[in-house]
């Protein structure tokens, strides 16, 4: 088995003990990841700029993996309120809408309060080694 570790750098991994991402090919498994922007260690209070931080962690996660968005066969949205989907469905669909992945939003609590959404993503790829 040829199993590949990928770290953001965040400070959640290493207190939690998991990974960004775990590569295991063809498969690429993207934990629950929050808009905190992993440089700064800061997050917006807005769920659409959130939403943005999210998908750019994803991004750079995948990307480490040698594969993107458009290799997402799998999504979870984890959002603090219901009100929110409506706004960010169509955002969804800007990042995701050409792999159409098998996808679930939840209402949910999540771990620290200023957090209002988290995405989870598995991609495929025959390029993942």
């Amino acid at each position: 088995m040829n199993r590949r570790h990928i770290s953001s750098g965040s400070s959640f991994e290493a207190l939690a003990g998991y990974s960004r991402a775990v590569v295991d090919a063809p498969y690429v498994h993207v934990s629950g990841t929050t808009g905190f922007d992993y440089a700064s260690m800061t997050i917006a209070d807005d769920a659409l700029a959130q939403t943005h931080q999210c998908f750019a962690n994803i991004s750079a996660a995948l990307a480490s993996a040698g594969c993107s968005l458009d290799d997402v066969v799998r999504v979870r949205y984890l959002l603090t309120d219901v009100a929110d989907f409506e706004r960010l469905a169509p955002v969804f669909g800007a990042y995701l809408g050409k792999a159409r992945p098998a996808a679930t939003a939840m209402v949910v609590g999540l771990v620290d309060a200023r957090m209002k959404i988290e995405i989870e993503v598995t991609a495929k790829s025959l390029k993942v080694a």
